[in-house]
This record gives C-alpha cells, structure tokens and sequence, in this order.
C-alpha cells in the first residue's frame, strides 16, 4: 500500500506488490526462479551492490534482499496502523496482517481501534498541526517525530467498546465529540478546533 492509498479510517489498494527478502530470512533465491529472473529483469547494473551511481548503496546483504537489515521485519506481516507521510488531514487507516507499506509510509504496531480513534480525531490533527509544517498545495506533513507527540488519554475497556461500534457504523463525528470529552476540552476550545 502506498500513501496515496491510505484514507481516513480506510484504504484504496491499487492492487500492487512488492517483492521484498529481508535478510534475516535467509532466503534461498534459486527456489523462486521466477522472483529470481523477475529482479534480474530490472539489469544487473541496478542490483549491484557497489555503491555507485545507479546502482544498490555497499551491504553485505544479497544482492536480492533488502538494502538495511531491519530488525522489525516481522511488524510489517502484523495488523498495524499507518498513514501518509504528506496529508491535507488526519489520515490514519488500519492495515491487516500481511499487507506490507511502503516508504514513507510508518506504522504502528500494535494497532488498536482506539489509538486509531484518536489519531484521526480533529483534537489530535489540531495538535499535531501545531508541532510540523505545512508544505505546498496545504499539504501537511505527518512525520512520526510529530505523531508520538500526541498525548493520548487513558480509556476504560467501556471507552474502547463505544469506539468499536462507532467505528463499526462509521460515525466519526460521534468520534471526535467522544475524543473533546476525553481530553476534557471547554466549549470554547472544541468551537475553535471545529473552525478549523
């Protein structure tokens, strides 16, 4: 999934792949004669891992695995929330199990309905407009530097349920007026946020 694809509370998939190795794997390429002949498709100029102009940066790693070896590989293959690096809102979205994101596309795992909640409510894109920059055409930009920032109350399991079935039924306006309550805002505040 890339950015692009990624909406509030749900995703468009564009039906693409990525084939990915992570080296940690220890992937065996001659038993996927097909992936291997697809990659050497692209020019072995491209997979060489010299470091040099148009070619992969100098690893130890395979020339068909991943450039860095990263540790949580295994995180992508969970159920995780993600998002758009540049977004004109709060676009948060869950990804299910096995579905794979691409740069720049951060996540969190584990995912849960109420962080999910709470990201795309207008009180936390308030907060989190108040922390970046706004880029060209409005967009915003959503780095993880900014979202861990987001103070997030505490919730009861009654809390998570109400969420649960709000997010069910797709009420998100009844969201965002549950997340005013939880961060104890005044009328005042919320008429301010809601002016945008």
């Amino acid at each position: 999934m890339r950015g692009r694809d990624i909406k509030r509370y749900g995703y468009e998939f564009a039906d693409l792949y990525l084939i990915t190795t992570f080296p940690s794997l220890k992937i065996d390429i001659e038993m996927y004669p097909a992936v291997k002949q697809y990659l050497l498709s692209f020019g072995y100029d491209r997979l060489k891992q010299t470091g040099e102009l148009g070619a992969r940066k100098k690893t130890n790693n395979q020339w068909f695995e991943t450039q860095d070896t990263i540790t949580y590989w295994d995180d992508f293959s969970k159920q995780k929330i993600v998002w758009g690096n540049l977004n004109l809102s709060a676009a948060y979205s869950l990804a299910p199990e096995g579905m794979f994101i691409n740069a720049p596309c951060p996540i969190i795992v584990p995912a849960s309905n109420y962080l999910l909640a709470i990201l795309n409510s207008k009180v936390a894109d308030y907060y989190i407009r108040n922390l970046g920059v706004t880029r060209n055409g409005g967009y915003f930009e959503y780095k993880p530097i900014f979202v861990e920032k987001i103070p997030v109350p505490p919730s009861s399991n009654e809390i998570k349920q109400k969420i649960d079935n709000l997010l069910q039924t797709k009420e998100y306006n009844e969201i965002d007026k549950l997340a005013y309550k939880l961060y104890s805002l005044t009328k005042e505040e919320i008429e301010f946020i809601e002016k945008g």
